[in-house]
């Protein structure tokens, strides 16, 4: 299964004063950060009045805030989309593989799309730098429902796996995968010729045959300690 962004839904005139919003924000919130764009900058982008902002939103730091729960429960949705479809078409009973790879297709979806990409990258940069987004709203909007429907599906893709190695599985997994998207972001923008054949698929499917060899040893308990 090769891994395909995500259209955003309708464009334009169509879309809802809100969401105009919040794209012009995004778009303003990644290339200036948050200090650097004020609210008339956005209304104009949007084409709304400066009011709306207060209106739909209660203020820039809350529109900020919006942006990125947008971006959140998009990125969540995607991941638990993957889970339910790769356990539908087992039939409740997914190879390991099946699994990784659904959810790391998933994971990395977003940043197929190069102007997408491109943006949340230099949002996500702004924000690890300058921090507004509340930690818990992370956790609670991705981490926790993503562990949660991982959970059973992983341990019946692998038997013997223990329970409490599942947090740190989808902690490294998704480790593997944020790293190989930042590397294909440089490596697009150098311009490498020994990188020039770089693949995200092909690096995709690595990481899920290195993750569920490595998942299947530690269910086994071949730890390095234990190997003498």
């Amino acid at each position: 299964m090769a891994i395909s962004g995500q259209k955003q839904g309708n464009s334009g005139s169509h879309k809802s004063v809100q969401d105009r919003l919040l794209d012009a924000a995004e778009e303003l919130f990644s290339e200036h950060g948050f200090e650097g764009t004020s609210v008339r900058e956005i209304a104009a982008a949007a084409e709304c009045n400066i009011a709306s902002v207060n209106y739909y939103f209660g203020g820039k730091d809350k529109l900020y805030t919006e942006v990125w729960r947008r971006e959140l429960l998009q990125i969540r949705n995607a991941r638990l989309k993957s889970i339910e479809l790769v356990m539908s078409e087992s039939g409740g009973e997914p190879s390991l593989e099946d699994l990784l790879r659904s959810f790391a297709n998933a994971f990395v979806g977003p940043f197929v799309d190069e102007n997408r990409s491109r943006r949340f990258m230099k949002l996500m940069a702004r924000e690890i730098l300058d921090q507004r987004v509340p930690v818990n709203m992370f956790v609670e909007e991705v981490v926790r429902p993503t562990m949660v429907a991982m959970r059973s599906p992983l341990l019946k893709a692998c038997q013997g796996l223990k329970e409490s190695m599942i947090p740190l599985i989808i902690v490294l997994l998704a480790g593997q995968l944020v790293h190989v998207v930042h590397l294909k972001a440089m490596f697009d923008r150098t311009k490498m010729a020994e990188m020039s054949a770089f693949d995200l698929n092909e690096a995709v499917d690595h990481i899920v045959k290195f993750s569920a060899a490595g998942i299947r040893a530690c269910a086994e308990g071949k730890t390095e300690s234990e190997g003498g």
